[in-house]
C-alpha cells in the first residue's frame, strides 16, 4: 500500500487523461471543468487504497475510482443548482459560469458516464459494482432530500441527521472502499466489512465537517468559517445545543436560526458561544470520536496483515485530526 500522496497524484494523471476534447464542447467542457476542479480525492484515493489491501495493484482499479469521482462531482453540480450556489472550491459553479439547463444536462451525461466506466471490467465485477452504484445512486439522493426537508423543520432528531449524513455522504465513502475490495476479488465478507469501515469513517467525517465549519482555523479550512451558521443549517452541534441548553439559550437559538441578516458576524459568535455553553461541541467531538472507533473495530474482523490494519488507522486518524 502506497502513500495518501501517490494514490493522488496516480488519479489526477489518469483523469487528465480522461478529461479530453470531445464533441459538442457545449456539454463537455462544463463536466472538464468541474472535474478539473481540483479537491481532496478522497473517495478514489479510498478506492485505489483498498484494492491494494487486498493485493491487487492499483491500476486495476482506475476505472472504479473514476466512476466515484465522476458521480460525487454530479452530485455536486446538481447540488449546487438546488442550493443556488455561486461558488464551489472558490470557483465559478457550473450554472453560474454557463446556465441552468447546461449545469441539469452536463450532470446528466456524467451520472451515465460513471456507470460507463464500469465496462472495462469483466461481467462478475461488472455486475457487483454496477448492484453498489445503483443502490449507493438512490441512497446519495435520498440523503439530499432528507437535507433539502430539514431546511424547513425545527424538529429534527439526532436520529434522523445521523441517517441523513449516512446517506448523504457516508454511504458513497463506504461504496468507494467496497468498490476496491469487489475489483481485487476480496471475500464477500471483506468487502462488507471494508464497506462499514468506510460508512463510518464517512460519519465521523462529515461530522468533523461540521465542527471544523464553526471552530476550524479561517487560514485552514479552505471554506468561510460559521457558512453553516449563516445558512441556518441544522447540523449535529445545533441539533445537540437545542436538546442540551435551557429555555433562554433554546429559544435564542431557534430565533437566530429563523433568519437571515446582512451582518452575521454577531450571529456567529453568538451561536458559537451557545455550542460551547451547553456542551454541544463536546458531544460532537465525542461522537467523531465514537464513530472513528467503530470504523476502526471493523477491522479486526478483516482478513488482513495487522500492518495494512494500521496503516488504515493511520489513515482514518490523520483525516479525522484534519483542520481543512
Amino acid at each position: 500500500m502506497q502513500h495518501v500522496q501517490f494514490y493522488q497524484d496516480e488519479f489526477t494523471s489518469f483523469l487528465n487523461g480522461f478529461t479530453i476534447h470531445r464533441e459538442p464542447i457545449s456539454l463537455y467542457n462544463p463536466i472538464n471543468y468541474i472535474l478539473q476542479l481540483g479537491g481532496k480525492r478522497l473517495r478514489p484515493v479510498l478506492t485505489l487504497m483498498a484494492a491494494e489491501i487486498f493485493e491487487e495493484n492499483y491500476t486495476t482499479a482506475l476505472n472504479a475510482a473514476l466512476s466515484i469521482e465522476v458521480f460525487h462531482n454530479f452530485s455536486l453540480v446538481h447540488d449546487d443548482i438546488m442550493d443556488g450556489a455561486p461558488l464551489r472550491r472558490g470557483k465559478e459553479t457550473v450554472h453560474e459560469k454557463w446556465n441552468i439547463n447546461t449545469g441539469i444536462l452536463s450532470g446528466d451525461a456524467m451520472l451515465i458516464m460513471a456507470y460507463q466506466l464500469f465496462e472495462s471490467y469483466e461481467p462478475k465485477t461488472f455486475q457487483a459494482l454496477a448492484k453498489l452504484f445503483s443502490k449507493t445512486a438512490l441512497e446519495v439522493c435520498e440523503g439530499q432530500q432528507y437535507d433539502v426537508d430539514f431546511e424547513t423543520r425545527n424538529d429534527v432528531s439526532v436520529s434522523e441527521y445521523l441517517k441523513m449524513i449516512e446517506y448523504k455522504t457516508a454511504v458513497l465513502v463506504g461504496a468507494a472502499m467496497k468498490m476496491g475490495a469487489i475489483v481485487a476479488n476480496a471475500s464477500e465478507e471483506d468487502q462488507n466489512n471494508i464497506y462499514e469501515f468506510g460508512k463510518n469513517l464517512g460519519i465521523a467525517f462529515q461530522l468533523q465537517d461540521d465542527y471544523l465549519d464553526a471552530f476550524g482555523d479561517p487560514k485552514t479550512f479552505g471554506k468561510q468559517v460559521g457558512g453553516d451558521i449563516i445558512e441556518n443549517k441544522k447540523t449535529y452541534l445545533y441539533i445537540k445545543a437545542l436538546e442540551f441548553s435551557e429555555d433562554k439559550n433554546k429559544l435564542k437559538l431557534l430565533d437566530l436560526f429563523s433568519k437571515t441578516l446582512d451582518n452575521n458576524d454577531e450571529k456567529i459568535e453568538t451561536v458559537k458561544t451557545i455550542f460551547i455553553e451547553s456542551g454541544s461541541a463536546e458531544a460532537t467531538k465525542t461522537a467523531i470520536e465514537a464513530y472513528t472507533k467503530k470504523a476502526f473495530g471493523v477491522l479486526e474482523s478483516m482478513s488482513i496483515s495487522e500492518e495494512k490494519r494500521m496503516l488504515l488507522k493511520a489513515f482514518g486518524n490523520n483525516l479525522m485530526n484534519r483542520t481543512v
